[in-house]
């Protein structure tokens, strides 16, 4: 029977962690977060904050990846360290609402942003979004080289054109009268601290990613050393680019513009250059193409270690002779992604939908280092181990968690359809369990 390839090396998962963060959201983001926090410094502490929380995160992980450097990642540290229904909840919820939510709503980022150069009816935006879905599916299943090539070429693409927008607003810093203009205040009626965990929503979003990389610590060579590399990489130059180029956006916009804008990155170009809406809309949809496409290659392996080990469909388990690729697994995504993009509603209700799943595993994840820590004598590791332990991990935690029930107050429609499909999921494993 055909096993996965190890053909991953620390540069290509780097690339993977970096394209899986950098899709749409440095993009699209900026203007909700600038509506909740209406101060440059506050807006650029958030960005600061959320990379924090996330190298903190990924010093976790990296500790975790080292234990069990195993296909499926956080699946595999949520069934060892809480039993196998918490692990198969993990990857019901990144099938049905995570992962696929996430492809749907950067396919239907990508169709909006080719308005710009084609005219679409909202039924060909769907096709077209449904399209793209398939096509960077059926290209991922030809092998986990391909898929790192393609992640190398267009994570560079976007990090270089990322780097022109950020040289060409800082070097306007200071020439334009808002540049500096820094409020001094919130609007007196905003909680701090309510409008900071709101303004996560797009911070998440936007970091969100760089754990995809464990999925396919399976296929990675010397996978205890090069996924942990590959996140705390991933996770530093991320910060680093979000935070240049908000810079840029603050140094070409009015505060105000950067709220109110649908288009922050084309309008911050759009000041110094007539064609500047085209020509960031290009890279965006670069950026979005690449993401979507290692998005449809990471999760799947997820799906395969479940009915691996018998808690989902056994066809999921299956690796193509050929190409060494979960095929059926990655197809059984795709199916679900197209139908979030027929069915689904906006962009903002998808990213909210996903990205407080999201956080509430990624906590529960970060949990398990306590449970392993506790009982390391009886767990062979070498490898990475999370420093300033438990000070990093509680970071991580403090912050996840108040994200989590600051969601679920403020934004309860989306939080408890997810909570109602996370519930839904339980009979499903029970199903699976019986019938093995």
């Amino acid at each position: 029977m055909a096993t996965l390839k190890k053909d991953l090396t620390v540069t290509g998962l780097t690339m993977i962690a970096i394209g899986s963060c950098i899709g749409s959201g440095i993009f699209v983001t900026p203007a909700s977060i600038a509506q909740q926090l209406p101060h440059h410094g506050l807006i650029l502490l958030a960005w600061v904050l959320g990379g924090l929380v996330s190298y903190a995160g990924a010093l976790v992980f990296s500790e975790l990846s080292a234990r069990y450097p195993q296909a499926g990642g956080v699946y595999v540290y949520l069934k060892e360290a809480f039993g196998e229904l918490v692990g198969f909840l993990y990857g019901w919820v990144i099938l049905l609402i995570i992962n696929t939510g996430a492809l749907a709503a950067l396919a239907m980022a990508l169709a909006d942003y080719m308005t710009f150069f084609i005219e679409f009816t909202q039924v060909q935006k769907m096709i077209f979004s449904c399209t793209v879905v398939v096509f960077l599916t059926i290209l991922n299943v030809f092998g986990v080289n391909i898929s790192q090539i393609f992640a190398k070429l267009f994570t560079s693409l976007k990090l270089l054109a990322l780097s022109v927008l950020v040289i060409i607003g800082l070097a306007y810093f200071g020439s334009t009268e808002h540049s500096l203009d820094i409020a001094t205040s919130f609007v007196s009626s905003m909680n701090p601290l309510q409008a900071f965990l709101l303004a996560f929503v797009g911070v998440f979003w936007s970091f969100g990613g760089w754990h995809h990389t464990t999925y396919l610590s399976a296929e990675a060579k010397n996978a205890q050393r090069t996924v942990p590399r590959a996140m705390l990489f991933g996770t530093m130059i991320v910060t680093l680019v979000y935070l240049l180029t908000n810079l840029a956006y603050m140094s070409l916009l009015p505060l105000d513009e950067i709220a109110n804008s649908q288009k922050v990155a084309g309008d911050a170009l759009n000041v110094l250059l007539p064609q500047g809406g085209k020509i960031i809309t290009v890279v965006i949809a670069i950026s979005i193409f690449g993401t979507i496409g290692i998005y449809t290659m990471t999760a799947p392996r997820i799906y395969y270690a479940m009915a691996k080990d018998k808690v989902f469909f056994p066809a999921l388990a299956k690796v193509h002779d050929r190409y060494r690729t979960p095929v059926f697994a990655m197809l059984a995504q795709m199916i679900w992604a197209v139908a979030l993009i027929l069915f689904w509603g906006s962009f903002l209700k998808l990213i909210t939908f996903v990205t407080f799943m999201d956080i509430v595993f990624m906590a529960l994840a970060a949990m398990t280092l306590f449970v392993f820590r506790r009982k390391s004598n009886k767990v062979s590791h070498q490898g990475f181990k999370t420093p300033l332990y438990p000070l990093i991990p509680l970071f991580y935690l403090l912050i996840t968690i108040a994200f989590v029930i600051n969601t679920l107050s403020t934004l309860s429609m989306e939080a408890w359809i997810g909570v109602g499909i996370l519930i839904l999921g339980i009979p499903v494993f029970y199903y699976f369990k019986r019938s093995q």
